[in-house]
């Protein structure tokens, strides 16, 4: 048994705990700048609570773009990665890298999804339903989900050559604010040529990306960095075991502020040791390539085995 003086103390203490834990959650609140929620919004994203199946405005949304938290505004989802599963729910095979994390339920079965900014309540995530080859089925309420349409009039474009498309896009795919990634060739000196024909080397094209991000949210300096950090810009013949000319590390800019940028980021390199054999050529007819090319490691499944992150700035 507790004595009267020691139970005053000890609800003293609860009651600083819970005010500096109040505190806390307000403060952190203001510098995620949270956006105000109404009741029904607060009732799925603070308190956990599911939408009415069928009943939100996301369930048949089709659009292209991106769809972010409804609390702090983060990106979570690619329009590309969006399917119907009949659920009722807006369903996606693949989050942005890093924009949602997984937690367990309080129901102690299913695993529940929240922004992984904010922590706001998404939903919950599922696997080996077979409804994408990826297996996984991220089901959300529309209610904790804002859409942002692709604008196409304010993207600009980057060409980056880095070995084999796949893996380059594949890491690209999953840079916030990236839009679009396009597999494609370029450098070459025949009009649409096929994967055949570039593989032969005779067509003198570079397996080549194309890039759409909007430069007010990321810069053309920072894609170029992550080019650099995601191959070996030393490898003179190839990328990793894709030895031939369609493989070589280059890049194509489209303005002389582009290729001050690359210049500067092989100088920085080149200064801490590196002999970087990346090319640098003014920009080219792009050529896209065949569909089965396009998003091949999100459609497997998969990760790059010739293509992984390097910190080198």
């Amino acid at each position: 048994m507790l004595y009267k003086k020691e139970l005053i103390v000890l609800k003293i203490l609860i009651s600083m705990i819970l005010f500096t834990s109040i505190n806390l959650n307000a403060k952190e609140q203001k510098i995620l700048n949270l956006n105000q929620l109404t009741d029904k919004e607060s009732r799925v994203i603070v308190d956990k609570g599911t939408q009415k199946a069928f009943s939100g405005i996301y369930d048949k949304h089709t659009q292209d773009g991106t769809y972010l938290c409804k609390w702090c505004d983060g990106e979570l989802y690619k329009s590309s990665s969006k399917f119907d599963s009949g659920c009722g729910w807006p369903s996606f095979d693949d989050e942005i890298q890093g924009a949602v994390k997984q937690v367990k339920d309080a129901d102690g079965k299913r695993v529940e999804i929240v922004c992984s900014n904010c922590g706001g309540h998404l939903g919950h995530i599922f696997k080996g339903e077979g409804f994408t080859p990826k297996n996984t089925r991220h089901c959300v309420n529309s209610i904790s989900l804002k859409f942002q349409k692709k604008d196409t009039h304010s993207l600009s474009k980057a060409y980056f050559a880095g070995g084999c498309f796949w893996g380059v896009e594949y890491h690209f795919e999953n840079l916030k604010n990236v839009t679009d990634v396009i597999s494609g060739f370029m450098g070459g000196n025949i009009k649409n040529p096929s994967y055949k024909e570039v593989i032969s080397g005779q067509s003198g094209h570079l397996e080549v990306v194309e890039i759409s991000y909007n430069p007010k949210k990321v810069t053309y300096e920072s894609l170029a960095k992550l080019f650099f950090e995601i191959h070996d810009p030393t490898q003179m013949n190839g990328q990793g075991p894709d030895i031939g000319s369609q493989y070589l590390s280059a890049v194509f800019v489209s303005n002389e502020n582009e290729r001050k940028t690359i210049e500067k980021l092989i100088g920085i390199l080149n200064s801490k040791g590196m002999k970087i054999a990346t090319k640098i050529e003014n920009k080219k007819t792009f050529y896209p390539a065949e569909e089965y090319h396009q998003d091949y490691y999100k459609r497997k499944g998969s990760q790059p085995y010739c293509h992984t992150y390097i910190k080198r700035f």
